[in-house]
């Protein structure tokens, strides 16, 4: 309850940083890259070393993808039924099977698994919502951006040189020589400013922009991320006879909400930007209620 009252905090202190003329206005895009290039690499080589690969394993990185079918699905037949635009479809066939798995999902996962369940988290972030944003996610950003172009070589290029992919492999590589206890120390040290860094740059990020036209498909999107997702992944886990930390973690992860990323991407990529600006910080801000939920229900049908 401590680390996740923490959380609320940071996000209040990002929201009043931004109002204060001290704080530039790329101040969140500075934390965040921080938190990208040094905080969460220094997370992902403290804990990779610590996973037993197992059955659970398969199905924490399995989960993302289930979820990423599911979404596409559901977003294509409603965007039939609605008639949505072109703009409009491209934002939710990018932001609703992308979820903040890795920032949000860091703190979230913290708060309600202890540190025990950011291993597990590592598996489904970058086995599924890193491989799924470099390549589907390209996909998506090249055939409804403005560009209409896809490069595979730089999907690639993007993927290997990713700062938490890099630390990922040299983790993997370091499993049979433990650390150092100085370095060790060090990393854990710096992975402590992952909750922190980055509670506050989503608090400086939320906007709350509802014209009209977004209402339908914003509602739509997000009771496909926050609710469909996951208890879809809840479902099927449990029929499946899967239990236990892994799988449970997976299935809150299914329940994040939007990337921050994929919305500004695709803002950039010139699709409907004032639905994926209300998807991130309208998504982020009914997470609070929904995660719970979700691992509330995890717990009753453990």
């Amino acid at each position: 309850m401590e680390n996740f009252v923490l959380i609320g905090v940071f996000v209040l202190l990002g929201m009043l940083f931004r109002r204060l003329e001290a704080f530039p206005k790329d101040s969140a895009q500075t934390l965040n890259m921080f938190a990208l290039y040094v905080s969460l690499p220094a997370l992902i080589l403290l804990k990779v070393p610590q996973i037993v690969f197992s059955r659970e394993i398969v199905t924490a990185a399995m989960v993302p993808w289930g979820m990423l079918l599911l979404s596409i699905a559901s977003v294509l037949a409603a965007g039939r039924f609605w008639r949505w635009d072109r703009a409009t479809l491209g934002v939710l066939l990018l932001v609703v099977p992308l979820g903040n798995t890795s920032f949000l999902g860091v703190p979230m996962v913290q708060a309600f698994f202890g540190a025990a369940g950011l291993p597990y988290l590592i598996i489904y972030d970058q086995l599924g919502t890193l491989l799924i944003m470099v390549s589907y996610g390209s996909f998506i950003l090249a055939v409804y951006g403005k560009d209409g172009s896809v490069n595979l070589a730089a999907m690639v290029r993007k993927m290997l040189f990713f700062p938490p992919t890099i630390a990922l492999l040299v983790a993997l590589c370091a499993r049979s020589w433990p650390y150092p206890q100085k370095l060790a120390q060090v990393l854990q040290n710096i992975a402590l400013t992952l909750v922190p860094v980055v509670m506050t740059a989503i608090g400086m990020q939320m906007r709350l922009r509802l014209p009209r036209r977004v209402l339908g498909p914003l509602a739509f999107g997000l009771a496909v991320k926050l609710l469909a997702a996951p208890l879809t992944a809840l479902l099927i886990c449990r029929v499946a006879g899967l239990t236990g930390m892994v799988v449970d973690v997976a299935i809150l992860e299914a329940a994040m909400p939007p990337m921050v990323t994929a919305g500004a991407l695709a803002v950039a990529a010139g699709m409907e930007a004032d639905l994926a600006v209300a998807m991130i910080g309208i998504g982020i801000i009914l997470s609070f209620g929904t995660l719970p939920a979700t691992y509330w229900l995890t717990r009753i049908f453990a």
